[in-house]
């Protein structure tokens, strides 16, 4: 088999941007009224896009953010990642090095992905092929972003490979039929207890260092020839 599109998700994958989303987010339920612990959200909301988030809010902590709540925290998101939002280590260089095309496709927005990547000097190597949820009907856990990225790169999904550090992401990757990578080097491996979602979902190969990534693709196509 071989690998003909590597899909990368973008937050705690392409760019180490999950502690400051869950920060922002923390504060801004306690702002609303609520109350939700960061060990919560990243049990609840990692890897989910904001109408999924919104809707989990609603159902199971009974509070409704309002379009003015919600335009507050991305400016509040944005700004923080413009100032102090780094890359994954190793991850311009491991995508200089791919021997397969690929794209971006993530929960957030398509201007913050843009943004994110912008700020980490990453926006060269996906523009214009980057896919946000916001253009599919269902967001991860469902497959349409994982598949809506595919069928717009020309590819089958059995001939992708999707990089991912969320239960929901492994979870899409694998409902849309493609293999998938479980990502555990961002700095919030630990407080989100990746190694535990990695272990239940068993994706096809689990790593902490983009310097492994070529490696682990041409494992993957040998072990699935």
């Amino acid at each position: 088999m071989t690998i003909k599109l590597v899909i990368f998700d973008c937050d705690g994958v392409l760019v180490d941007s999950e502690p400051i989303a869950v920060e922002i987010l923390v504060d801004h339920i306690a702002r609303a009224g609520g109350a939700v612990t960061p060990a919560q959200a990243y049990e609840a909301f990692l890897g989910r896009s904001m109408a999924t988030i919104r809707g989990i809010l609603a159902d199971q902590f009974d509070l409704r953010f309002s379009e003015t709540q919600m335009d507050a925290m991305r400016a509040d998101t944005r700004r923080r990642l413009a100032a102090e939002l780094k890359p994954i280590p190793g991850i311009a260089a491991a995508l200089s090095a791919l021997p397969a095309p690929f794209c971006v496709a993530s929960s957030s927005q398509p201007d913050r992905i843009r943004l994110s990547l912008r700020v980490t000097e990453l926006l060269a190597f996906f523009e214009p092929n980057i896919y946000s949820s916001t253009m599919v009907a269902r967001g991860k856990p469902f497959p349409d972003l994982f598949l809506h990225a595919a069928h717009s790169m020309g590819v089958d999904p059995s001939a992708c490979l999707v990089v991912e550090d969320s239960a929901p992401g492994i979870e899409a990757a694998k409902a849309a039929g493609m293999r998938v990578l479980g990502f555990a080097g961002g700095t919030h491996a630990t407080p989100g207890k990746l190694a535990t979602a990695f272990e239940r979902l068993k994706p096809d190969a689990i790593f902490s260092d983009m310097r492994e990534l070529n490696s682990l693709l041409h494992a993957v196509a040998v072990r699935t020839a």
